[in-house]
């Protein structure tokens, strides 16, 4: 039987021209439509004054979105760069949004802070995957529930040039995005491994669902 490896080697961090690129790269009028449609899916089914932790926002444009649609949000991201530009966004957009440097791992927030939690992109990069998980079940509400969209190890070569595809970026960037994405796909989890990190943590299951070069996990807090 497989263990379920509780550590893993550290990603470069995304700090100064990093982040800016990546922040660039992301922000296409494409990507930002594609933000804003997510953001109204995603809180449709919410109750009103619904309080959302965002895990890993980056530049801050799905958090933004989730408060255009009246939601308390705050957003957690290790990179000082991030929370910077994060930050600067919310404000010339005129949205309020709590953006704080801290690590998943030693989540900064009392027990029960929070209904929803969302971290997109970035759960593969955790160094202590079963231990973010436990934090994002500790600062949940009873019921709450933790959403962690993500690639899926099994995401094939074609499924990352369609990806890509849809971003509306220029060659360079989209040559450099494809070659990006191979890369992290190494470091991404497949959807049984979800399911055995999910079973090693306080929320002791999951449900998976695959779409593209993407999957996503949701868990609840029952108790």
């Amino acid at each position: 039987m497989s263990t379920v490896r509780t550590r893993r080697l550290p990603m470069l961090g995304m700090e100064g021209a990093l982040a800016r690129w990546y922040t660039h790269n992301r922000g296409s009028a494409s990507q930002l439509d594609a933000y804003r449609k997510q953001a109204a899916s995603f809180t449709d089914s919410l109750s009103p004054g619904a309080e959302i932790l965002e895990i890993a926002p980056g530049p801050g444009y799905f958090a933004v979105e989730l408060a255009r649609r009246g939601f308390g949000i705050t957003g957690l991201d290790i990179s000082h760069s991030f929370v910077e530009i994060a930050a600067g966004y919310a404000r010339r957009e005129g949205v309020t949004v709590d953006f704080r440097h801290g690590d998943v791992a030693a989540l900064p927030f009392p027990d029960g802070s929070f209904d929803v939690i969302v971290c997109q992109a970035a759960f593969k990069n955790f160094r202590e995957p079963v231990r973010a998980l436990n934090e994002m079940h500790r600062v949940l509400r009873s019921d709450g529930v933790a959403v962690v969209q993500d690639m899926s190890r099994d995401a094939g070569t074609a499924d990352i040039r369609a990806e890509v595809s849809r971003m509306g970026l220029s060659r360079r960037d989209a040559a450099l995005t494809r070659l990006a994405l191979r890369a992290l796909r190494r470091r991404a989890f497949s959807a049984e491994r979800f399911r055995q990190l999910a079973a090693a943590s306080d929320f002791t299951t999951c449900t998976v669902s695959l779409d593209g070069i993407g999957l996503e996990v949701r868990l609840t807090r029952t108790s």
